[in-house]
């Protein structure tokens, strides 16, 4: 198998040498090139013809969000990983790369004061993603019919429960995804949604902040004790699992930082298992496009507990790993598009809960366009 040819791109002559020589470590992968600017990067394109471009956020003469510009109107499905700092002006920035079009996003091991924390943090994050974005990984799974279940259907007594939270869970691709379902939320949503979206710190709250200027509903970075209410979106913030449990007659959000789950602080299991125990058949969980295994296991214990799942397709997925794995367990009721993931959300909270009079259907007629 050819190696995946990658170009660096990066002002740094220091960030230039450690990402080449970490992932020239790795037989599946081959640096091509590097260059110091955007204007030296999109004059080797052509020449270097890479399968994935690494791109610094902040760099002279051309920097990340006008190289990254001029890329997508030339290469529209070269894959764009974003390599910025962890700081306010870093994430502010890569979120506007990802509204650009890139692909997604490491952070800079910066201030570690140890050159082998930093060559570790990059083959941790960096190379992973790397390869999951050239199709390098586990065989191609097999899409889910995008409105029929899967082969072994669960018998779910109380499968006619109302819904009463919606729990999503993403990451790669995540934030773009996220920008398509949330502003399509009608404002007055019965019920309360709380979302894990692989992000580290200051990237989670103003990826919530960038929501709710969308949305008709408020979304908000989950914090401690908040009580769940309807309408209303919460993030986990990053570096932070999120859990929701019964407190009295409500359900609150409770923050902690144990261990990493698939190697993910939040992760989505620890949502998704706490939704579970907490809602019982009540959850509609949603796995959208991600990298890795996190929500599969947390999806099998809502549906053990009577909930319901629903998939992103394989088709509007940047990653099909998270809900492919989910459908390939036979544990998602249906896989849809992008598109069409904010209509069915509603659609099956609205229909489930038809039977109390307090739910106004026609409140509901416009939930396929987004909020202005």
């Amino acid at each position: 198998m050819s190696r995946i040819r990658i170009l660096v791109v990066d002002d740094s002559v220091v960030i230039r040498k450690v990402l080449s020589d970490t992932l020239s470590e790795d037989r599946t992968l081959e640096v091509v090139g590097v260059a110091s600017d955007g204007r030296i990067a999109l004059a080797k394109i052509p020449l270097l013809k890479p399968d994935l471009i690494t791109l610094d956020v902040e760099m002279p003469v051309m920097n990340g969000l006008e190289t990254l510009a001029a890329i997508r109107k030339l290469y529209l499905k070269l894959p764009v990983i974003m390599f910025s700092t962890l700081t306010e002006r870093g994430a502010s920035a890569t979120l506007d790369a990802l509204a650009l079009g890139a692909s997604d996003y490491a952070t800079k091991p910066s201030n570690t004061g140890n050159p082998e924390v930093a060559i570790a943090r990059v083959r941790a994050e960096l190379i992973p993603k790397i390869k999951a974005l050239c199709g390098v990984g586990p065989l191609k799974l097999q899409p889910l019919p995008r409105t029929r279940p899967p082969a072994k259907v669960r018998v779910r007594s109380n499968s006619n429960s109302p819904i009463e939270v919606v729990a999503i869970g993403t990451s790669t691709g995540g934030p773009n995804a996220l920008a398509e379902v949330l502003p399509r939320i009608p404002g007055d949503f019965p019920v309360p949604i709380v979302v894990v979206q692989h992000m580290p710190p200051i990237f989670t709250r103003l990826l919530a902040e960038r929501l709710a200027g969308r949305s008709a509903i408020p979304v908000e970075e989950g914090s401690a004790d908040t009580v769940l209410s309807p309408g209303h979106a919460w993030i986990a913030p990053g570096n932070f699992h999120m859990k929701v449990a019964r407190a009295g007659l409500s359900c609150r959000l409770y923050l902690n930082q144990s261990p990493p789950e698939n190697s993910c602080r939040p992760a989505v299991d620890v949502l998704f298992r706490s939704v579970a125990a907490a809602y019982g058949a009540n959850v509609l969980a949603v796995v959208m496009t991600g990298m890795g295994a996190d929500g599969v296991l947390g999806a099998q214990e809502i549906c053990d507990a009577g909930g319901r799942v629903i998939i992103q397709d394989e088709a509007s997925s940047v990653v099909w790993g998270m809900p492919g794995l989910v459908h390939t367990s036979g544990l998602a009721d249906a896989a849809y598009p992008l598109d069409h993931l904010a209509a069915e959300i509603t659609r099956r909270v609205v229909q489930s809960r038809s039977s109390h009079p307090h739910v106004d259907l026609n409140s509901f007629a416009t939930l396929e366009h987004p909020a202005k």
